[in-house]
């Protein structure tokens, strides 16, 4: 694992700078989904929003097609009258597609992509902006096509010499950033699939995703959280949420978050003890996490406390907490006030 600190600069709504030690890449988008176009290889990233950490994955398959360079990408959006002569149909809509979108303009951006969902990357862009937009049957739709298509996807983008990603929330605290590939598709079909209730579609395609990545640690957050959410007191789910979590330290954020998972399911277990103990070793390193994440943390070791009969160190979290943010949760009311 590496860990990288960008600085967010915001130049316009909806439109940041990403800066780090390699360079510049350009996200554009709004709220819940950030595209971004640079000249780096492709990966994926994980973090806490507004520390600035981020977990770093380096994907293969990442090199460049011959000829591209970082300067002309943005001259590659704008296609020529006799390039347009000789540029298929679908090839032209999509980098109209990207041009729009890099312009901030979604609905227009749209309209083209839906000229080129026969090609996987448009299927791609497309099904995200669908999925954005609320428009859940038609983003199913794309990203299956995408699926459908998935040994070309990333093909037009690195023809282009962009690279796009797409931020997306993984828990409250934890959000993603995923690319051009079956990870992705997987990712945003999981979205879709919460949000339309489809519990069991959605925890198909993350069994999926950790069979093709099992020791990839936002998949196991992701699985855990919603295995918790669609069945919170099932006894074998919660079994199976302690085993694939085994061997989990707190190393970054991503980690302690789920190490509450796992602390959780545990005390469905009756285990209370063994999730307190889990639950203390999530506090203990806090640097990067943010205080939603450490006040969830620390509101589960007190019911863990008040579940083990320990009343006045359960009292002590919830005061702790209290002061912090009176208003988190139901802890006014747990301390009688």
């Amino acid at each position: 694992m590496s860990f990288r600190f960008w600085r967010r600069v915001r130049i316009a709504p909806g439109l940041t700078l990403n800066l780090s030690k390699s360079g510049g890449s350009l996200s554009f988008g709004m709220r819940g989904a950030h595209f971004t176009v640079g000249p780096h290889g492709k990966r994926v990233t994980a973090g806490i929003p507004g520390t600035g950490l981020f977990y770093t994955s380096t994907l293969s398959g990442t090199s460049k097609r011959s000829g591209s360079s970082p300067g002309d990408s943005g001259d590659r959006l704008t296609l020529g009258f006799f390039k347009r002569l000789i540029t298929p149909d679908d090839e032209e809509a999509f980098v109209d597609g990207c041009r729009e979108l890099s312009l901030g303009n979604d609905d227009a951006a749209f309209k083209h992509l839906q000229q080129a969902i026969h090609l996987a990357d448009g299927a791609w862009l497309a099904g995200f902006l669908a999925l954005k937009a609320e428009h859940l049957d038609q983003a199913e739709q794309y990203l299956n096509m995408a699926s459908d298509k998935q040994e070309r996807l990333g093909h037009y983008f690195s023809k282009y010499s962009l690279e796009a990603s797409l931020k997306m929330s993984v828990t409250d605290e934890i959000s993603a950033l995923v690319e051009p590939d079956m990870r992705g598709i997987l990712l945003g079909l999981v979205e879709i699939y919460q949000q339309q209730s489809r519990w069991h579609d959605a925890i198909q395609c993350l069994n999926q995703l950790q069979a093709m990545e099992p020791d990839d640690i936002v998949v196991k957050l992701s699985l855990a959280e919603l295995l918790l959410a669609a069945h919170p007191n099932d006894q074998e789910i919660c079994k199976k949420i302690v085993g694939f979590t085994q061997g989990i330290d707190n190393e970054t954020p991503t980690h302690a978050a789920l190490l509450l998972y796992k602390a959780r399911a545990m005390r469905a277990l009756g285990l209370a003890e063994a999730a307190k103990q889990v639950l203390t070793i999530a506090l203990r390193r806090r640097k990067g996490s943010s205080d939603e994440l450490l006040h969830a943390i620390r509101y589960d070791r007190a019911l863990a406390y008040e579940q083990m009969g320990q009343h006045r160190r359960a009292r002590s979290d919830l005061e702790r907490i209290y002061v912090e943010n009176p208003d988190y949760n139901d802890v006014a009311g747990r301390l009688g006030l």
